[in-house]
């Protein structure tokens, strides 16, 4: 079997496949007549999540259009995943007792990029029927300055230069939106489902930020301005779902069926990708209903439609205490410690201490409570049957990548409120183990002393450099090299050397080097 639209006819009978309800042609033509859902990012977790949402209101009969997916990125996901396989997708959801279940999803009627479809893009963009824009394009996707708050120079060049021929995407979309303003005027959501704080805030600020050099510089109008500001909308959203790369035992399920070229692929640009999915059951998706032009009943597929104040509390609950906290910490130390597995990783008992007291004991005393979650029942949720799930093929690997972008929400928030409750951040040993076992982390020796490859990271080179000098096995080379790393507040949200948990921080990173076995034998006497 080949995954195309011939296929769709050939397994109609098929039990063990979740087929389209719809006929994917029609549904094309009507989406390309009038567009209602355009999506940047064709990744993993596009397609095994808004796109399933989208297929489910077309089979039950609440939408007749797809989602057109535009990459702005790595155009080999289009080229290589989507067109010769007809934007057709597998999605394929894991369960904690093995068994799976598999679906052939249909609702991406069009597949598009950036450099090369930017005249099919405008169009849709300038079409009056064109209801929302999201996003999954990683938290990189929006930055415009780096680390250090300069603007980046292709984000200059585009100021400079004006709306025609921009090269970041932030600055595309500002051009995009004009255009609209010129063609017809009609509002526009643009809705950011990337797994980052205060999301469509990012989105706002970097687009508006761009339109404003080019109102200064003369090259846009106030109005065009005053129409990115006040008659786009940017909702807020909160989204959960693990989707870790191609698994070789889903891909081997899947050819024994029949099906043929569906083998992971590395793209150029290193993407890891397939014509298939593989993710865990459990997902959640919060929106801020802000939609000026109209929108999909997306209620009608599970997501939780509600105001911004509540997706900020959902949101605050995942990334600050119920979940991506507990990720990150047990990432960087099961990468020193061997683990490729999160679900191993959970059958480590030093791990599971750390995660439950990071979990439990610290976070849920500050956790906000979103009121349409528990906190405690999404915690026990991760906890219990989310990261043990042995057939969900995630990789410690994967969650280290770009840390330090994360940890100023993950860790840092939690810090800031038991700085404001006067809860005393003595109290704290857990958060700080984390924070040093990410240092340690970066020194790119695992606990046995051998070589380890640090995951990919903006601010790796830099921050290995200002390490440098530190030698695992020889505690006393460190000697004042975490102080600059520590009180840079850009990373932590705050300076924890005025706080004093860098203290704290320090004499742990320092036990983390005292040889073999030293990262294992902190955690142990920390958590005991």
């Amino acid at each position: 079997m080949k995954l195309n639209l011939e296929l769709l006819k050939e397994v109609q009978n098929r039990k063990d496949y979740k087929l389209p309800q719809y006929d994917p042609f029609t549904i094309a033509q009507n989406t390309k007549q009038r567009p209602q859902w355009l999506h940047f990012g064709a990744g993993n977790i596009f397609r095994v999540f808004p796109a399933v949402l989208c297929q489910q209101l077309i089979n039950q009969g609440d939408l007749d259009t797809g989602i057109i997916c535009c990459e702005g990125y790595d155009d080999e996901i289009i080229t290589r995943c989507f067109r010769p396989h007809d934007n057709l997708s597998l999605a394929v959801t894991l369960h904690t007792d093995g068994s799976i279940d598999k679906e052939i999803v249909g609702s991406m009627s069009e597949s598009l990029t950036m450099q090369y479809d930017s005249g099919r893009i405008r169009e849709i963009f300038e079409n009056p029927s064109l209801q929302m824009v999201s996003f999954t394009i990683t938290e990189k996707g929006y930055a415009i300055r780096n680390m250090q708050d300069e603007m980046i120079p292709v984000i200059v060049s585009d100021m400079e230069n004006g709306p025609e021929g921009c090269k970041h995407l932030m600055s595309q979309l500002a051009a995009l939106c004009i255009a609209r303003y010129q063609a017809c005027g009609k509002p526009l959501a643009l809705v950011s489902m990337d797994n980052c704080s205060h999301n469509g805030e990012k989105l706002r600020s970097s687009i508006l930020e761009v339109a404003k050099a080019w109102k200064e510089h003369g090259k846009i109008s106030a109005d065009a301005y005053q129409y990115l500001s006040e008659n786009i909308s940017y909702p807020w959203t909160m989204i959960d779902k693990i989707t870790p790369r191609p698994d070789p035992d889903v891909e081997r399920q899947l050819a024994a069926d029949g099906f043929e070229d569906i083998a992971p692929f590395v793209t150029t640009k290193n993407t890891y990708t397939a014509a298939f999915v593989n993710a865990e059951k459990p997902q959640y998706l919060v929106v801020e209903d802000s939609f000026p032009n109209g929108r999909p009943p997306l209620e009608k597929a599970g997501v939780y439609m509600t105001d911004r104040d509540t997706v900020n509390r959902t949101e605050r609950m995942k990334v600050t205490t119920c979940l991506n906290p507990l990720h990150t910490a047990m990432s960087v130390y099961g990468c020193m410690l061997g683990y490729t597995l999160i679900s191993e990783e959970m059958k480590d008992a030093d791990i599971v201490k750390l995660i439950r007291t990071l979990g439990y004991q610290e976070g849920l005393p500050v956790v906000t409570d979103p009121g349409i979650l528990s906190p405690k029942a999404f915690l026990d949720e991760v906890i219990e049957q989310r990261l043990p799930n042995p057939f969900m093929p995630d990789a410690p690997q994967r969650i280290a990548t770009d840390t330090s972008l994360k940890v100023g929400i993950r860790f840092g928030e939690t810090i800031k409120s038991y700085v404001a409750g006067n809860l005393g951040l003595d109290s704290l040993t857990a958060l700080p183990l984390a924070i040093a076992g990410w240092l340690r982390y970066l020194l790119a020796v695992d606990d046995e002393l051998h070589p380890m490859e640090v995951s990919a990271d903006p601010m790796k080179d830099e921050l290995q450099k200002k390490l440098a000098g530190i030698i695992v096995g020889k505690p006393e080379t460190c000697q004042g090299q975490l102080k600059e790393i520590l009180s840079n507040a850009a990373i932590f949200g705050s300076d924890l050397t005025a706080n004093g948990l860098a203290e704290k921080i320090t004499c742990m990173f320092r036990e983390e080097l005292e040889g073999a076995g030293a990262v294992r034998r902190t955690l142990q006497k920390y958590l005991q």
